[in-house]
């Protein structure tokens, strides 16, 4: 199975005391999805978080309907989280978040390591377009959402 990674930072000008509570709040993912995804967290009423929790979604990619769930396998806030796929349209999807505090804001570094199908060349084709759209998505409203006035972004 190959393994694929998106590593992507994001700089923004609040404490991460602001900033991580946003992420901890799994109805938070239907703001920062695409809204072409359709993407519904199905969970009724609020999501504990901690690890063992798992979420379960509802989305579609090019009008195919899927289903995913993923579980917080590490949990430790306000500094980091890990969320695996334990059901979805990959193989393998583990996507760690870590939060420092720089410069007077917050670091948010994204890294996702993921398998697909067909490997390499089914993900060179189409999904790491899809993905590096779905992320590009998400930067640019928290940008939005937190009132970035100066910042730092970059796909590493």
């Amino acid at each position: 199975m190959t393994i694929h990674t998106l590593d992507q930072e994001l700089w923004l000008p609040r404490a991460r005391d602001e900033v991580f509570p946003f992420f901890a709040d799994a109805r938070n993912l239907e703001i920062i999805t695409p809204t072409w995804l359709k993407f519904r967290v199905l969970n009724p009423g609020p999501i504990p978080m901690r690890s063992g929790t798992r979420i379960d979604y509802r989305l579609s990619l090019h009008g195919i309907p899927f289903q995913w769930q993923s579980e917080i396998t590490l949990w430790e806030p306000p500094f980091r989280f890990c969320d695996e796929q334990r059901r979805g349209p990959y193989r393998c999807w583990i996507h760690q978040h870590e939060f420092l505090e720089r410069d007077g804001g917050t670091l948010c570094i994204d890294r996702v390591r993921y398998s697909v199908s067909g490997g390499s060349w089914i993900n060179r084709l189409f999904v790491r377009r899809e993905v590096d759209k779905i992320f590009a998505y998400r930067l640019q409203v928290l940008l939005d959402r937190f009132a970035a006035n100066r910042f730092s972004a970059r796909n590493l």
